[in-house]
């Protein structure tokens, strides 16, 4: 993407969200720098609504819009010292320019700006509730312009939460997000073929995450999207498992859920397979049967079907499959109705997928569940997670198994932009048999 295209895209954005509000004054806040510990701070990463508002990368920043379509940044001012230590600052001036704002002024003069910006205003739109600073600060400026009502000066008689206007917007992905978003993909996939030629009985899981981050790293990616998910043998069982610390055992499997971040947007990938390369007839069984979930769910991602369709497939083919494997009992529609599948599959089938790995956008309004459309991106990650129990078959104890791609709905069907990522049976094998080193 070009300067020139990324400039146009915001503000585009921006002239949608003023044509939303319709009325009064929009206040977006990037996040804040978080302290690590003492005197260290985490990696810094913006707020991803005023991200997608302004291309706007740097901490104490505030987007200011009026619903007639005026945007105004407020930003850190140039500071020499402060450069030396912690690099570049855009400052007031050079960021109006650069990001095509009407006018920029320093952070400090936010307090007194937005007060006359919301003299006569009827709205406020701010994101209400995510930090009790900002509704304090926003009270102090609706008391203040109230303050004034004996000069003639009314008050915001609505305070609204701006992220409902920009959840929406941000639901169907433009061809910029989408090209940004195929390029994530793209390397998150080359890193979980990296680890699986990496992977070997004897090694450590941080060893295969050491990989991932590597191939995220060296490909341009600049953040790991979420903390990776390497768990082998019953750890694959836990769901959000993050310590990465367990040996890889002849026998067992290895469930990935990694992805990168490219400049602000996600991939999200899980792949599962042998630590010795290849499957045993158990985790074949099961494994063909998380395969036909995704295949059925993905057949149900298409323009007009519901957000809750692709689920409905994927626990169908996996609670037959519990029956099958002799883990419930009774028939399939009773399992269905008692949700008895939920003791082996407890998730969801998918998210909406962007800017945040857990995207932004509601999954139903009025009740009902949300139609899909094109560009929207979503994933579709069925699971089965069998933990060792006296009444599961012992040869499918401790199997935990979960694929997962990252999709776009397209005019009539999906795309899978993490395709790259190998996912069948004999082609994880393969390259699994190919990266071994030969006797």
């Amino acid at each position: 993407m070009t300067p020139n295209e990324g400039l146009s895209q915001h503000l585009e954005r921006r002239r949608r969200l003023a044509h939303a509000m319709a009325e009064g004054l929009a206040v977006v806040p990037t996040a804040p720098e978080r302290v690590r510990n003492r005197d260290t701070h985490f990696p810094y990463r913006f707020d991803s609504h005023f991200y997608y508002l302004t291309g706007f990368a740097e901490p104490d920043a505030v987007l200011v819009l009026t619903a007639q379509g005026k945007s105004i940044l407020f930003c850190r001012e140039r500071n020499e010292e402060r450069e030396i230590w912690d690099g570049f600052r855009h400052g007031p001036q050079a960021a109006r320019e650069r990001f095509a704002f009407d006018e920029a002024w320093p952070i400090a003069a936010l307090d007194e700006k937005v007060v006359e910006l919301l003299e006569n205003q009827p709205a406020l739109h701010y994101p209400v509730g995510a930090d009790a600073e900002w509704d304090a600060r926003a009270m102090r400026w609706l008391n203040a312009v109230r303050a004034k009502g004996r000069a003639g000066i009314a008050a915001p008689e609505r305070v609204q939460d701006v992220r409902a206007l920009v959840d929406s917007m941000r639901l169907v992905k433009d061809a910029q997000e989408l090209a940004l978003m195929r390029r994530a993909a793209r390397i998150a996939a080359a890193a979980h073929r990296r680890a699986m030629q990496a992977t070997r009985p004897g090694r450590n899981e941080y060893e295969i995450e050491a990989e991932l981050l590597y191939e995220f790293r060296r490909n341009g990616a600049q953040f790991p999207a979420y903390s990776p998910i390497v768990a082998g043998g019953a750890n694959s069982c836990v769901l959000h498992y993050v310590f990465n610390d367990a040996p890889l055992r002849d026998g067992e499997l290895l469930l990935i859920d990694a992805g990168c971040e490219l400049d602000g947007y996600a991939s999200d990938i899980t792949r599962t397979f042998p630590v010795n390369g290849r499957f045993s007839a158990a985790q074949r069984e099961a494994y063909d049967i998380v395969a036909a979930a995704q295949a059925a769910a993905m057949d149900k991602v298409r323009p007009g079907n519901a957000w809750n369709e692709p689920h409905e497939a994927a626990v169908r083919v996996l609670a037959q499959g519990m029956l099958d494997l002799g883990l419930l009992k009774g028939g399939l529609e009773e399992v269905l109705e008692k949700q008895a599948y939920k003791r082996f599959y407890m998730h969801r089938t998918g998210h909406w997928l962007g800017l945040d790995v857990h995207d932004a956008g509601e999954y139903k309004r009025a009740g009902q569940w949300r139609p899909l459309e094109p560009g929207m991106t979503l994933t579709v990650e069925p699971g089965l997670y069998i933990r060792a129990a006296d009444d599961v078959p012992e040869r499918l104890r401790n199997i935990g198994i979960r694929i997962e791609d990252d999709v776009v709905v397209t005019s009539n069907a999906c795309e899978v932009i993490t395709a790259e990522a190998p996912k069948g049976v004999a082609e994880i094998e393969a390259l699994m048999r190919d990266a071994r080193p030969r006797d």
